[in-house]
């Protein structure tokens, strides 16, 4: 049986053949582009001329990226 620290802290890492800190890293940096696209997104509602792509691009990049870590990870 997991304890409570393993299940919040290491057991979704592990999963994903990371460490706490390599996982944090990239959620950190997920979270950073998401934070972007929806700024992006937000200025394009108020003035449609601007970042009209910028969201878009950001959410694909993101999907191939971690589409790609999903293949990776079920592989090892």
């Amino acid at each position: 049986m997991q304890t409570t620290f393993e299940r919040l802290f290491v057991a979704h890492p592990r999963s994903v053949n990371e460490d706490y800190l390599a996982h944090a890293g990239v959620a950190l940096r997920f979270a950073q582009l998401l934070f972007r696209a929806g700024l992006a997104a937000l200025v394009h509602a108020v003035i449609p001329a601007l970042f009209e792509t910028s969201a878009s691009s950001i959410i694909k990049k993101l999907h191939r990226e971690m589409s790609e870590r999903s293949r990776t990870s079920q592989r090892s």
